[in-house]
């Protein structure tokens, strides 16, 4: 050592304190103050050091343990404690002036470090890690034992063993095993949508004419009014000779929307002004239970027939076969753990008898069909929906009288329109769910009559015996 420093003698004992209180009163008067003053409490981390500063020359340190800590004499007057192992042991400092310092020394683990890792390792988990002396206790819950068995890996690089962790997570319990049958839940919804709109004129003179002149303009499109029972006579008959008595009659199918009649000018207007909206939705809500990997299916409509020539030559027979429409849907779901894979095929079909084809006086009705198919992958109990199977149709008419419709704004007297706009839309919402073992299916609840066979019997009584089938006539 360097000249001025005085060698230290470092003595480790394994009990709490070097001398008993009587000892170190009767060697050094002084060192019985010090020794009954509460002590210095000093706190490090496993693997950190700190730095004490006594205030006087030391004479001598004793630790209780030096597996926890040791310490090392750096001046006259400064101590380097360095922290090995948790636990807490005592150090006492002797002055050469003849006092006596007492340190508590308590070490522990960087748990601020491990609790940091585990937040950003398992955010969803609730994992909180305490000290209990050498060994690290973890406590919460955990989602499955497999994230458990995670966490105690990760606490296990913060000790020597990995007996040193002592877990305390709970996991909550497990749901009831599932099955490998898997219930869909299917919604159909249709909505029709139509609009009309619907333009024309008439016009027409009285029953008894204009001057004996009687007169009609329409485009036939709309009902117009008609004229009945017309009867009429002249002083002569000659050509040209003036109508002496007129009398008719008007029929009327429809009076549109706009009727004027002018008895004063034998003249008459009719107008059919007719806009109009329409809304129609159907809704179908099949639930199907099928196995695993195996194929369902649903049919809400009907079949109709079509006939089939069998044979040929003289020998040609006629069978019928039977074709499905209406609502139909097949899939088939493989369960993957908690996911369902699912391979799903709706469709819906109507009769269309405007394309129908005639054959051998059958009238084979045509079919409109909307179908679509898919492969999905979805969590138990997640919903997806089909969307965007439009159908749409636009008709539009005009009928004009020749040469005067053409004339404008004129010619809007004389012609009438109609436009007839339909759209139909279709979507299908599928929820597959995995059924669990002891799961009662669809519903527990189905509806049942109780209808006893015999009313019941009290104890000790017996039912009548049954009337003869045939009596014998009395004499």
């Amino acid at each position: 050592m360097r000249k001025g420093l005085t060698i230290l003698i470092i003595w480790v004992f394994g009990s709490a304190a070097v001398l008993t209180q009587d000892q170190m009163a009767a060697n050094h008067p002084a060192a019985e103050v010090n020794a009954a003053a509460a002590p210095i409490a000093v706190s490090l981390l496993v693997g950190r050091s700190t730095v004490i500063d006594v205030g006087s020359p030391i004479a001598r340190v004793s630790l209780t343990s030096a597996d926890i800590a040791d310490a090392l004499v750096t001046s006259p007057s400064q101590l380097l404690i360095n922290g090995k192992t948790p636990g807490t042991i005592s150090m006492f400092v002797w002055e050469r002036a003849g006092g006596l310092r007492r340190y508590e020394i308590a070490v522990q683990r960087d748990l601020a470090r491990l609790q940091g890792q585990l937040k950003e390792l398992f955010p969803s988990e609730t994992i909180e890690a305490h000290s209990n002396g050498r060994q690290i206790v973890l406590s919460g819950t955990a989602s499955t034992k497999d994230a458990m068995t995670r966490a105690v890996d990760v606490a296990s690089g913060f000790v020597e063993r990995r007996e040193d962790v002592v877990t305390l997570l709970q996991v909550p319990q497990a749901p009831p095993p599932r099955s490998n049958q898997v219930l869909l839940r299917v919604r159909f919804a249709e909505v029709s949508r139509s609009a009309v709109t619907e333009l024309g004129l008439s016009l027409f003179t009285g029953p008894t004419g204009i001057n004996n002149t009687i007169g009609r303009v329409t485009t036939q499109q709309f009902s117009a009014p008609g004229f009945d029972e017309m009867e009429w006579s002249k002083d002569s008959s000659e050509f040209g000779a003036p109508v002496k008595e007129a009398s008719g009659k008007f029929t009327f199918s429809d009076f549109l929307n706009f009727f004027i009649l002018s008895e004063r000018y034998d003249l008459g207007l009719l107008v059919r002004m007719l806009q109009s909206k329409g809304l129609f939705q159907s809704l179908a809500e099949p639930n199907l239970v099928a196995e695993s990997g195996k194929e369902a299916s649903f049919l809400a409509g009907g079949e109709f027939p079509i006939p089939v020539a069998q044979g040929s030559g003289a020998n040609i027979g006629v069978s019928v076969q039977f074709k499905e429409f209406g609502v139909r849907l097949s899939f088939t779901p493989t369960v993957m753990g908690d996911r369902v894979h699912l391979k799903v095929r709706p469709e819906v079909s109507l009769l269309d008898f405007n394309n129908a084809v005639v054959l051998g006086g059958f009238r084979i009705p045509a079919l409109t069909t909307r179908r679509t198919e898919t492969e999905i992958e979805l969590r138990d109990g997640q919903t997806f929906a089909i969307a965007g199977l439009l159908n749409s149709s636009m008709t539009q008419t005009l009928q004009k009288v020749p040469g005067i419709g053409d004339i404008p704004i004129l010619g809007y007297l004389f012609r009438s329109k109609a436009a007839r706009k339909d759209q139909t839309e279709l979507v299908v919402m599928i929820t597959p769910q995995i059924l669990p073992q002891n799961s009662p299916g669809v519903t527990d609840r189905l509806p049942r009559l109780q209808e006893p066979f015999l009313p019941p019997l009290q104890n000790g009584d017996a039912l009548p015996p049954p009337p003869p089938a045939f009596t014998e006539p009395r004499p």
